[in-house]
């Protein structure tokens, strides 16, 4: 065994700390549901009489599903990095058909049994308040006929995966991935952006009937989920179930209006300054990523080795605590990371984080772009936010609410610019990134916008045509991007919503990145007003309470208000504008 795949992670140093690890025996095969069954009885059927007594039982029953995650997260990760493999997919199904369905009515049993708990003993107020109020949501919502919807909800994503991972085009005589396509789109030849485009285009379109299916019956199965548990639509079903207890339908609308008036003019500028720019009288789809003066296009790192290299003296420089932590990770052979793009391999980029070994996994697409180094940091404000909040015994609070797990990551990306010369050595190139990486953040709110706004007119509409959805999207689409020239390409157009893999495994998880960013950039202006040390403690800090506290007890944590208001959008515009104006175009 490689030395580097040994290494230990600091979050080892809290193993077993008040977790009752040893509850889960070495060795156990906790994907698999004979082997959990006994455990699982043994809990459900425990006799409790004591404070004492459900506080152990709190921490046994944490212990084992800390296993039984990381047993499933090994499959889920396998099936992602290789979704052409049979032997990995067929894992993934058998657990997805045994394990799966009988751990979440087993799951159901022992949050019964927890409520209970809460009922019959005075335990800590403070302590468990969010364990109690999520505890008792999951109790009201869950349906034994849901578990089979549930299920098969799981297959049909990892068909999607499997869709998506197989898609390559040839292109100049080789065959390319779709995330390596994209350096091609930053090429100053418009011709050749006009033909990369078209290639990944035609290639999506070849597969939009499958990809169409699958996404109507997870409409229908989620519309029959949320009926089951007695609701009328999806939408308020899943928001109670993401524990969406702060924000609402209302809320989301009205950040949806924000965006539009705040960030959308903002982003009309861009688009127009570009137009101008590049000397054309409209923009088209194939436009948007080239730089707009004809530079060609930035190459911050040669490999995914190196790429880590260069992360790992990046986060050095910025804090020494979070440079160890990113060097516990190891290297690209260490089996902590998945970094290339290639074929077989699914689409986008994640943090997953194995819950009893406590060592995170980073997957991405990398095609030696820009966006890596943005993914990269990203996914590393994850793994930090994983690490910081490993020592909680209670696995449920090593877990905060996505709104604020985004603020960890996103703000890596801000706070991380000031040594971005370690992927750019001509200091131009890096100014240039750190522009990109300004404007990049405000143009992100009218796509979340979009995806959000789009989620909530499907669910509201689940028996919809697939006409009416095409109907829809150019609506939406519209509505948050208006200068884009489209004319010619609306078969294209009408399908791009496909590509944004959330929609499928995730319904209404999108409009976190935009609540999140305003986060982020609060923290950011924290740093540029009060210094970067400020901020990283108020960053550190906020990440070691996982999810033990409410979300918006989290964002006052970390120094930042839970606002996503029109005039919150403004401020943080206007701090945005402020540091471009010192940056060359």
């Amino acid at each position: 065994m490689r030395e580097h795949s040994e290494r230990r992670s600091p979050a080892a140093d809290f193993a077993g700390t008040g977790s009752r690890a040893s509850y889960v025996p070495d060795g156990l095969d906790a994907s698999s549901i004979g082997a959990l069954r006994p455990l699982l009885e043994e809990l459900r059927d425990r006799s409790i009489t004591t404070v004492g007594e459900a506080e152990e039982w709190l921490l046994d029953r944490s212990a084992l599903f800390s296993a039984a995650h990381e047993a499933r997260g090994e499959l889920f990760i396998a099936t992602t990095c290789r979704t052409d493999d049979e032997r990995v997919q067929t894992a993934w199904r058998v657990y997805l058909d045994e394990t799966a369905p009988e751990l979440r009515t087993r799951s159901f049993e022992l949050d019964r049994k927890l409520e209970e708990l809460f009922g019959s003993f005075d335990l800590d107020a403070s302590r468990y308040e969010v364990l109690k109020r999520s505890t008792s949501s999951d109790v009201r919502l869950f349906r034994e006929e849901n578990v089979s919807i549930v299920t098969a909800l799981s297959k049909l994503d990892n068909d999607y995966d499997q869709l998506c991972g197989a898609m390559t085009v040839m292109f100049q005589g080789e065959e390319r991935t779709l995330p390596q396509m994209g350096a091609y789109l930053q090429n100053t030849d418009r011709g050749v952006r006009e033909s990369a485009w078209r290639a990944v285009a035609d290639r999506r379109l070849a597969d939009h009937e499958p990809i169409d299916a699958i996404f109507d019956q997870m409409v229908s199965k989620r519309h029959e989920m949320a009926q089951n548990a007695g609701f009328e639509r999806f939408t308020e079903f899943n928001f109670e179930s993401r524990h969406r207890f702060d924000y609402g339908v209302a809320e989301s609308e009205a950040f949806h209006d924000a965006v539009e008036q705040v960030l959308v003019p903002f982003t009309s500028g861009l688009t127009k300054r570009r137009t101008n720019n590049l000397g054309l009288d409209t923009v088209r789809p194939w436009d948007l990523a080239v730089d707009e003066f004809g530079r060609p296009p930035l190459k911050p790192f040669k490999s995914g080795q190196d790429l880590i290299d260069r992360t790992r003296r990046v986060f050095d420089r910025l804090d020494p605590g979070l440079g160890e932590l990113f060097s516990s990770l190891g290297d690209d052979m260490g089996g902590q990371f998945d970094l290339e793009s290639r074929r077989g391999k699914a689409s986008g980029g994640y943090q997953y984080m194995r819950d009893r070994s406590g060592t995170p996994f980073i997957f991405m697409n990398a095609a030696g772009l820009h966006r890596d180094v943005e993914t990269m940091v990203h996914e590393a404000g994850h793994a930090f936010h994983s690490l910081l909040c490993w020592k909680d015994p209670l696995l449920e609070y090593r877990h905060a609410p996505i709104e604020f797990c985004e603020v960890a990551s996103m703000v890596m990306e801000l706070l991380t610019m000031p040594f971005w010369d370690e992927y750019y050595a001509d200091p131009a190139e890096a100014d240039r990134a750190r522009r990109q990486q300004l404007e990049g953040t405000l143009s992100l709110f009218p796509w979340v916008a979009t995806i959000d706004a789009f989620q909530h007119w499907v669910y509201a509409n689940p028996s919809h045509t697939a006409e009416e959805r095409r109907g829809a999207w150019h609506r939406i689409f519209t509505r948050f991007s208006p200068d884009v020239d489209w004319a010619g390409l609306e078969d294209a157009h009408a399908y791009q919503w496909q590509r944004q893999g959330h929609l499928f495994g995730s319904p209404f998880y999108y409009i976190e990145y935009g609540i999140a960013q305003l986060g982020a950039l609060s923290l950011w202006l924290i740093s540029l007003e009060e210094g970067p040390a400020r901020a990283l403690e108020l960053y550190k800090h906020s990440l070691a309470i996982g999810g033990a506290r409410p979300l918006p007890e989290l964002f006052e944590a970390a120094g930042v208000p839970f606002d996503f208001s029109a005039s919150r959008m403004a401020t943080l515009r206007e701090a945005v504008e402020r540091e471009l104006a010192k940056l060359p175009e």
